[in-house]
């Protein structure tokens, strides 16, 4: 029996569950801002449709950041899938954004970089 295949043209049963995000921020400071907007970026290109973002600001509920213990702002939580990862900072790098919420793996972005050649001189006495 052939699986079923979605519009997109995938098979219906390899769909990735819900990414669920919180950022949380400080009223529409500049840092703040950007945050959200890298972050949406991020998402529109990474997490195809498949993420939920809810967006906290701690100027108006600041007692929401005892739950995910936030010590800074912005903070990005991912809480689902687990486990839970936490990213500080304005999102505007995207690479580290990315392995951070385990979207790609560590060693894909290292480029082939290979360690310096060593070259050993000889003391002449």
């Amino acid at each position: 029996m052939k699986k079923k295949s979605k519009p997109n043209g995938k098979p219906a049963g390899t769909s990735k569950s819900i990414t669920q995000l919180r950022l949380y921020v400080a009223g529409q400071t500049p840092r703040s801002m950007a945050a959200l907007s890298n972050l949406k970026q991020i998402c529109a290109e990474h997490l195809d449709g498949k993420y939920k973002l809810e967006v906290i600001d701690l100027i108006r509920n600041p007692q929401l950041a005892q739950g995910d213990q936030i010590l800074a702002i912005p903070t990005l939580v991912r809480n689902l899938p687990l486990p839970i990862r936490k990213i500080i900072g304005d999102l505007s790098n995207v690479e580290r954004v990315l392995v951070g919420l385990d979207l790609r793996a560590a060693e894909d972005n290292a480029q082939n970089i290979y360690p310096p050649k060593v070259q050993v001189l000889e003391a002449k006495a």
